[in-house]
């Protein structure tokens, strides 16, 4: 895992003076960490949006090296108060009070067409690094040597030389190919552009770092990459996810706004939804309805029991849906409410895939692929990124023809296909009930209604034209419309996208409940342990059955991880690469300026020291002449000794010096 190199708590004036840069250029921000108040504090602080109040009267405080997960329903305020923390809104009264100093990092929303290198682009992110180097070139033009080597000391102290080899490994951790790192930006997709935002958000050597659903467009491995860094990362975070197994190993307090509150709770996620269950179990009522979920969820238990074919996977389904037992009554009062409804036909097998290949321009990305889905199998596909999940998945849909191999599908098989592109066809200028009664034109339009309540489409919403709704809002319409058609083979590629905690909650009870084959892509692993019986795992152009869970998924992704770095390290030839040299080179010119005083020191001692023994030498000389001690006037004599006396102490003083010079210098090895 990446460590990042840390502002110093020291302001450095001579490289500004020296190299011309002035407050503009440089804030203090870049050099400096705030040595005195830390904490970011609000004080009776109340937000607003337009006319809408979003919070109101809140006091907390966040202090360094705080993990804060940041909930609420859609609309809560959440984007709002990191745009205060951004600096981008105004408080309506109350105080926030954070570090002037503090270097800030956040997701850009867009990225522009550029035709710089992906790594180019990511380095921007440490904008300290990118003002040194300017100010390195032109030092370097103008011939200034001294300034020169204290750019280069800087650059040591902030691991400047290694930026390239981190920013590198931040995009191979997100899922970007060797061959990616030197591609445009502007070639590269909308979902990959977000990728690339949030690298570039991570090389920034920040203090503060807001993250805004960091999960979407990610798939597992790099979700559980992003993990690992975050949870190793020195700052303070503030974080907005939808992602609960996320952020229970990320945070340890969860910020959660609710009717204007802001409410601070310590612990994960998980520790929040008790303690919040705690309070909404005090309802009479709510307790009511959390008794139906909760017997709900107990049947479904009893029934997986049965079922359950693979003991670990066994373990880890029933454990997780205990756990969804427990922390039921935090969702209680969702606004999401729906089930599938009863399948039409439900062919056994529902569909046989025979030694298929798949793949593009005739090239097989998968091989031998034998598949055989029935009615209430549930699979989830697990892979590297590139590996073929997509693929495999499309090839399931039939939207994508195979190379070779034999497709059997059922009588009356009925697939309902999700993925992210799909929400591309909804048509802009039509409401969720047009698109309802153009599906199925037959059904009283009062039902249709109901059953887009339940997908928290109520009343004007239910006939508003889609054309502005958020991505989570297009997700759900898309759902909708999807489970009307009473699919008995569902495939999901990524639904929970955009989708809030409490949507991806209703989701999960309803697949519980569905009778027909699910295969699921997902990088939300709360889902996958609810959902999913078995796994697949797409790998080495194989799509095989996954002997294990999502622990064990993890620590394969680890294993294949280290050999990507082995097989690196064997490919790297045995001279020194660019980076290294620069090392080198930075190294050289720190080593020079911390030798340059002790041998200077050296040669004007050594100087001192001869003339010294020469003094001596004619001392010692004219007090071996007899005649000295035959006169009767001493004084000569005795100035002599004294004098024999001082350069003899002087002598013995500058030859332990020369010494004490020789042993330091020999602790900074000079470059060959």
């Amino acid at each position: 895992m990446l460590d990042w190199p840390q502002h110093p708590n020291t302001l450095w004036p001579k490289f500004q003076k020296a190299s011309g840069f002035g407050d503009a250029s440089l804030s203090p921000a870049v050099f400096i960490n705030f040595d005195g108040f830390h904490l970011i504090q609000f004080k009776q602080l109340t937000l607003v949006r337009g006319l809408k109040i979003l919070i109101q009267g809140a006091s907390m405080q966040l202090h360094p090296g705080h993990k804060v997960g940041l909930t609420g329903a859609n609309g809560a305020g959440k984007s709002s108060l990191f745009a205060l923390l951004r600096g981008e809104m105004q408080l309506e009264s109350g105080d926030l009070e954070m570090p002037s100093a503090w270097v800030i990092a956040h997701v850009a929303q867009e990225t522009p067409a550029l035709s710089m290198p992906a790594i180019e682009f990511v380095l921007d992110g440490d904008a300290e690094l990118r003002n040194i180097e300017t100010a390195l070139a032109k030092a370097e033009a103008n011939h200034q040597g001294e300034l020169i080597a204290e750019l280069h000391h800087r650059l040591l102290d902030i691991e400047g030389y290694s930026a390239k080899a981190r920013a590198a490994e931040l995009l191979s951790g997100l899922g970007f190919s060797q061959a990616n790192l030197q591609q445009a930006v502007s070639t590269f997709s909308g979902g990959w552009r977000v990728r690339l935002n949030l690298a570039r958000a991570l090389m920034c050597r920040s203090d503060l770092l807001l993250l805004d659903e960091p999960t979407n467009h990610l798939d597992l491995d790099a979700v559980i990459w992003l993990e690992g860094w975050l949870q190793n990362y020195r700052g303070t975070l503030v974080l907005i996810s939808h992602d609960r197994d996320f952020l229970d190993a990320i945070v340890n307090h969860i910020a959660h706004i609710e009717q204007q509150t802001l409410t601070l709770y310590r612990g994960g996620y998980s520790d929040f939804e008790r303690q919040r269950a705690e309070k909404l179990a005090l309802q009479q009522a709510m307790f009511e309805k959390q008794q139906r979920k909760v017997t709900h969820l107990q049947s479904y238990i009893d029934r997986f029991r049965v079922q359950a074919t693979k003991a670990r996977q066994a373990q880890s389904r029933i454990k997780a849906l205990e756990r969804m037992e427990m922390i039921s009554a935090a969702h209680i009062d969702s606004q999401f409410n729906f089930e599938f409804r009863s399948l039409i036909a439900a062919p056994d097998p529902l569909l046989v895939l025979d030694n298929m290949q798949v793949g593009y321009n005739n090239t097989p990305l998968i091989k031998d692929i034998a598949l055989a889905i029935r009615p209430g199998e549930r699979l989830g596909l697990l892979g590297r990124n590139g590996a073929g999940k997509t693929t495999l998945i499309k090839l399931l849909a039939n939207e994508l023809m195979p190379l070779s191999g034999k497709r059997v599908e059922g009588k009356d098989l009925n697939i309902g296909y999700f993925a992210q592109h799909q929400l591309e066809q909804l048509r802009p200028d039509e409401s969720p009930l047009q698109h309802m009664l153009k599906l199925d034109p037959l059904t009283r339009e009062q039902e249709h209604m109901n059953f887009l309540g339940g997908f928290d489409f109520k009343g004007e919403m239910a006939r508003a034209p889609c054309a502005n709704f958020s991505g989570g809002e297009k997700s759900r319409l898309a759902l909708a419309l999807l489970i009307w058609t009473r699919p008995n083979l569902l495939l999901l590629d990524e639904p929970t996208n955009h989708l809030d905690l409490e949507m991806r909650h209703a989701l999960t009870l309803a697949l519980q409940d569905y009778e027909g084959g699910v295969i699921l892509v997902s990088h939300d692993r709360a889902l996958l342990r609810a959902t999913c019986d078995e796994f697949i795992l797409v790998a080495d152009g194989k799509a095989e059955a996954f002997d294990g869970d999502l622990e064990d998924y993890s620590l394969w992704l680890t294993a294949q991880r280290l050999k990507d770095k082995q097989a690196a390290q064997m490919e790297v030839p045995e001279k020194l690469n660019k980076n290294e040299r620069a090392l080198n080179k930075a190294e050289k010119q720190a080593r020079i300026l911390e030798r340059r005083p002790l041998v200077k020191e050296l040669e004007l001692l050594e100087l001192s020291i001869d003339r010294w023994q020469c003094e001596k030498k004619t001392c010692d000389e004219r007090l071996n002449d007899a005649e000295l001690y035959a006169s009767n006037d001493k004084t000569e004599l005795q100035q002599l000794l004294k004098k024999q006396a001082e350069l003899a102490n002087k002598i013995e003083v500058g030859e332990e010096r020369w010494l004490a010079l020789h042993e330091l210098l020999d602790a900074i090895p000079a470059f060959d």
